[in-house]
C-alpha cells in the first residue's frame, strides 16, 4: 500500500456464503477533497490531489467491479456501496482439543496466562464430549422405566478428558495427592493432613495458578477438576508451550465455542456469565462467514488498554476472518429486565467463564465495536460489533457499544440470523 498524507479509511466486509461485500470509504483527513475511486478485482485505488493510495486485497478475495450498487454517502462514515465478491471458504475452525490426534498421546496442561505446567505428561486414553447440560431431563422424558443414570454424575477416570461447552473435566487424583511426575502447581482449597480432600463451600473450590494467581477452574469432586478452556492450553508433551497473546487467545476460544454451539444446537443467543452465575454479557450471534479488511484502524483504545496491544498490526491494513455478534453489557445492574427475560428463555444458552475473563471479553468487544464505522456499531438497542479472530485453533475476539442492542465482531471467520 502506498500511503500518502491524504490517507482514507477503507472498510470492506466480505460475506463468504453470500458472495457479497460492503465497502465503506471514509473521507480523507483533510476533508472536502475531490477523490477518484477505482475498484479492480484484486485492489482498490483512491486518488486525491495530494497523492494516490492503493490497497491490495488478500489473494483469496476477488471483487466484481461491474456489480457496484447502492452508492450513498453516510455522514461520519463516508461512501457506502455494495458489490459482488468471491472469497474462498478456506479457513476452518480447529477444535480446541483435537480428539483424534490428542487421544493416546502424552499431553501437558499449561496455564495460558503465564505458561506454568499444571499437569505434566498425562496420557489421555479417552477424550470425549459431554452431553448437553439437560441430558438427564431428556432421559427422564424418553425412558419408560426408572432413570438408570439417576444420581450418577459423569466424572472422568484417571486417563480421561471430558469436554464441555467451555471447560475440560480431568481426574486429578494422582496429580494432586501423590508425589509423581504429574504433580500439579495449582492451589486446591482444602487438603487435610492425611491427604484426603474435604470439599468446602463453593466459594472455596477455585483452582488457582500458583505462579500468576489466575483462576484456572473449579473442583467438582474430590478427584475431578473443571478447567476452563479460556485459561488452559493442552499441548502434546513433545511440543513447547506456545506463546499466544491473551486477547487473541480469548477471542479464538470464545469464537469457536459460539460457532460450534450454534451449529450443534441451533442456538444463536448466549448468556456470558461468571462462575458465580452473575451475567456479564448478553450476546447474539449473527453470522460466522465474514472476512473483514480495513486500513487505518483506530489505535487509541489499544494504547489505553495493554490487553489489546497485540491487535495493532505493524502495517496499515489488515484482514481477519470474523464472526459478527450483537451484544449488551450487563455489568453494574445494566439491562436487568433484559437479563431476566433471557434467563427465562430456554432458547438462550448459558456460557460460563471465570469472572475476570468475562470482563476481558467485554473489553475486547468494546474495542472491536469502537473500530467499526459508526453506522455499523448499533442495531436496534444492541451494540453491533464484529469480532475478529485468527483461526489458528487457539483464540477469538469481540466488540461492544452503548445502546440496548449493539453489534460487534470477534476475531474468527464467521453475520445476522
Amino acid at each position: 500500500m502506498a500511503a500518502t498524507a491524504a490517507e482514507t479509511r477503507m472498510f470492506l466486509e466480505v460475506r463468504r456464503q453470500l458472495q457479497s461485500a460492503l465497502l465503506i470509504l471514509g473521507e480523507p483527513k483533510e476533508g472536502g477533497m475531490p477523490m477518484d475511486i477505482s475498484i479492480m478485482p484484486s485492489s482498490l485505488q483512491m486518488k486525491t490531489p495530494e497523492g494516490c493510495t492503493e490497497i491490495q486485497l488478500p489473494a483469496e478475495v476477488r471483487l466484481v467491479p461491474s456489480s457496484c450498487r447502492g452508492l450513498q454517502f453516510v455522514t461520519g462514515d463516508g461512501l457506502h456501496l455494495r458489490l459482488q465478491a468471491q472469497a474462498e471458504l478456506g479457513t476452518k475452525l480447529i477444535s480446541m482439543f483435537n480428539q483424534s490426534s490428542q487421544a493416546q498421546e502424552c499431553c501437558t496442561f499449561y496455564c495460558q496466562s503465564c505458561g506454568e505446567v499444571i499437569i505434566k505428561d498425562r496420557k489421555l486414553l479417552r477424550v470425549l464430549p459431554l452431553p448437553s447440560e439437560n441430558w438427564e431431563a431428556l432421559v427422564g422424558e424418553w425412558c419408560c422405566h426408572p432413570d438408570p443414570f439417576a444420581n450418577k454424575p459423569l466424572h472422568p477416570q484417571e486417563n480421561d478428558c471430558f469436554i464441555g461447552d467451555s471447560f475440560f473435566l480431568v481426574n486429578l487424583r494422582t496429580s494432586l495427592w501423590q508425589p509423581r511426575p504429574e504433580l500439579s502447581p495449582v492451589e486446591m482449597c482444602c487438603v487435610s493432613s492425611d491427604n484426603h480432600c474435604k470439599l468446602e463451600p463453593k466459594a472455596n473450590t477455585k483452582v488457582i495458578c500458583k505462579r500468576c494467581k489466575v483462576m484456572l477452574g473449579e473442583t467438582v469432586s474430590s478427584e475431578t477438576t473443571k478447567f476452563y478452556m479460556t485459561e488452559i492450553i493442552i499441548q502434546s508433551s513433545e511440543r513447547s508451550f506456545p506463546i499466544i497473546p491473551r486477547s487473541r487467545f480469548v477471542q479464538s476460544v470464545i469464537t469457536q465455542c459460539l460457532v460450534q454451539l450454534s451449529s450443534a444446537r441451533s442456538t444463536f443467543r448466549f448468556r456470558i456469565q461468571g462462575q458465580d452465575d452473575k451475567v456479564y454479557i448478553l450476546l447474539w450471534l449473527l453470522n460466522s462467514d465474514s472476512l473483514v479488511i480495513e486500513s487505518l484502524r483506530n489505535s487509541k483504545y489499544i494504547k489505553k488498554f495493554p490487553l489489546l496491544e497485540d491487535t495493532l498490526k505493524a502495517d496499515s491494513s489488515s484482514a481477519w476472518s470474523a464472526i459478527k455478534v450483537l451484544y449488551q453489557p450487563c455489568i453494574k445492574s445494566r439491562n436487568e429486565k433484559l437479563v431476566n427475560l433471557w434467563e427465562s428463555d430456554i432458547s438462550v444458552h448459558p456460557l460460563t467463564l471465570p469472572s475476570a475473563t468475562c470482563l476481558e471479553l467485554l473489553l475486547i468487544l468494546s474495542r472491536s465495536n469502537a473500530n467499526l464505522p459508526s453506522s455499523l456499531r448499533h442495531m436496534n438497542s444492541f451494540q453491533s460489533p464484529s469480532v475478529y479472530a485468527e483461526l489458528s485453533g487457539s483464540g477469538g475476539g469481540v466488540t461492544q457499544n452503548r445502546s440496548t442492542e449493539s453489534s460487534t465482531a470477534l476475531g474468527l471467520p464467521q453475520g445476522p440470523q
